[in-house]
């Protein structure tokens, strides 16, 4: 049977790591994590997932960078305040884990990418009596595809930002209440 969950954003978390000035990673991520999953063990595929983070909340642990990335030559969140990933197909894909195909929207654009899903877990108590599970998702995209596209160049040659985006997700959800009947 199809359960619905609740993404639980105090205990889940969208990161992300991309080349900068062709020589070392930058790391960063997002809070304000919601959204809802709907799933079923014994069948999968009939799974589905949206999930809205708050563009704002970017922290890559520099004040000046993330003004930055919060501004028009990145993620421009005035005018696009949200990144938002809404399922289209899940299929199984091997022991524990999963793809989930969906729509991912940044910058205003949306594009096709493949999750790369660990689990579900199985379902668990909290000391709370709330019944929780979790995953984690990843998936690369070319920031350029999104509209992401500011750079400078290097005197070296190259450039200061890479294009190919690493995602990574660690999701915690809590099983919706049951509606009284």
């Amino acid at each position: 049977m199809k359960t619905t969950y609740t993404i639980d954003p105090a205990h889940s978390s969208a990161q992300f790591t991309i080349r900068h000035m062709m020589i070392s990673n930058v790391r960063g991520g997002f809070s304000g994590i919601k959204g809802t999953v709907e799933y079923d063990p014994a069948d999968p595929s009939a799974a589905s997932i949206d999930v809205v983070i708050d563009a704002s909340t970017i922290r890559t642990l520099d004040d000046q960078r993330d003004a930055h990335l919060k501004s028009a030559d990145f993620l421009d969140v005035e005018k696009y305040p949200t990144i938002t990933f809404k399922s289209t197909k899940v299929t199984p894909a091997g022991d524990g884990e999963l793809n989930a195909t969906g729509d991912l929207t940044i910058h205003g654009v949306t594009k096709p990418v493949v999750l790369k899903v660990e689990g579900p877990t199985t379902e668990g108590k909290d000391p709370w009596g709330n019944v929780r599970m979790g995953a984690s998702g990843t998936t690369k995209i070319k920031r350029s595809d999104f509209g992401l596209t500011w750079n400078a160049a290097l005197e070296t040659g190259g450039i200061l930002v890479g294009d190919d985006l690493k995602i990574e997700l660690e999701v915690q959800m809590i099983k919706a209440a049951a509606a009284a009947a």
